[in-house]
């Protein structure tokens, strides 16, 4: 009897232990294991810079300026030098790989992305644009075009002059300090003319205005192409340089751009033979701390369907070159802000809700 009790108890208690069991795997069991992978947007700055190269090639009479022209600072030795005529930055967003997440359940079904991957929406048919336009960022310094200048097409002294009966008439070579005294001749010459057309002491007049303009310029760029043989020529040349950087937790204390020297202009950062340019990028702490305090979500479930905005701080990015801030500008910088849950409540499909691709923000959120 007492067996065939225990048996009876036993039919009853195994089927309800299977069948708590089968419950509590199926309470265990989420109801979507895989769902849409999407990221947040981060912040990166591009910074434009214009480098102008001087370049100064002395002439070659320079050593004679002061004598027979009285100019005593004439250069004997060539140079280049560079310096940073502007400097601007400007913003763009990409995918943060520090913020990859993936949505789940309903919102799996209703999350829209842009064309780089991250989240433009929750229910919404917003249009999400298209890629970018690719921006190539070169270092290779613009090749200068020849203006065809050259110091021996401006003086037409001979380089020899006919011998006579005591050299057997063979040709005599022209010295420098000859050929010298004669350019500086042509330049005095140009300048008594240009004196002589205005004062009326041609001994014929110009036609008319126009024609007393064009030769006062032709006398002007004579005297001009002359003086240069004795104090040089200097040339200008406009480069255009482009730099990418993602501003990190440690750029407050400055991370290297690119190197700038006098010698040899913008280069890389890797390059040491200039001196580096750093990029500071501090953020508003006041504003994040706020926004910490408020993105904490007292829902147990918050979080679960993977969906999350990013609430963007504002940072000052500054440029600095030698201690000297060269550039400076008060952006939003999405990764130093705030990643907070989207509220479960508007994942339904009731509700619309639109980012702003470029930050992670939230745009808007409307029902329909």
């Amino acid at each position: 009897m007492r067996i065939l009790l225990f048996i009876l108890a036993m039919t009853i208690v195994v089927p309800s232990f299977g069948q708590r069991r089968k419950k509590n795997e199926e309470e265990e069991t989420p109801a979507f294991v895989e769902g849409i992978t999407y990221s947040l947007p981060r912040t990166g700055i591009r910074i434009y810079v214009k480098a102008i190269k001087e370049e100064f090639q002395p002439g070659p009479y320079a050593a004679y300026a002061e004598q027979l022209l009285g100019i005593s600072d004439a250069k004997n030795n060539a140079s280049v030098k560079w310096s940073i005529e502007d400097v601007r930055m400007e913003t763009f967003a990409e995918p943060d790989p520090d913020q990859v997440h993936k949505a789940l359940g309903d919102a799996a079904f209703l999350v829209s992305l842009t064309p780089e991957g991250c989240i433009a929406g929750i229910n919404t048919t917003v249009e999400t644009g298209s890629l970018k336009k690719v921006q190539t960022n070169s270092f290779v310094s613009e090749i200068k075009k020849d203006d065809g200048f050259r110091f021996a097409n401006i003086n037409d002294s001979p380089m020899y002059t006919p011998g006579d009966s005591t050299n057997n008439f063979r040709p005599v070579r022209v010295g420098v300090e000859q050929k010298a005294a004669e350019a500086a001749n042509r330049i005095l010459e140009a300048r008594r003319t240009e004196y002589d057309i205005p004062a009326g002491m041609m001994d014929e007049f110009h036609p008319d205005g126009e024609a007393y303009k064009v030769s006062l310029k032709e006398l002007k760029k004579i005297e001009n192409e002359y003086l240069s043989l004795f104090v040089g020529r200097t040339t200008y040349t406009n480069e255009m340089y482009s730099f990418d950087y993602i501003p990190t937790s440690s750029s407050g204390k400055g991370d290297v751009v690119f190197r700038f020297s006098d010698e040899n202009g913008v280069v890389p950062a890797s390059d040491l033979s200039g001196k580096p340019v750093m990029l500071k990028a501090e953020p508003n702490k006041e504003l994040t701390g706020k926004y910490s305090g408020l993105a904490k979500s007292e829902n147990p479930s918050a979080g679960e369907s993977g969906v999350f905005y990013r609430m963007p701080a504002m940072a000052d990015v500054e440029l600095i070159y030698e201690l000297k801030t060269i550039a400076n500008v008060h952006t939003p910088v999405a990764q130093f802000g705030v990643v907070a849950p989207l509220p479960e409540e508007l994942l339904f499909g009731d509700y619309v809700v639109e980012y702003h691709p470029a930050t992670g923000a939230v745009k808007s959120v409307t029902k329909k």
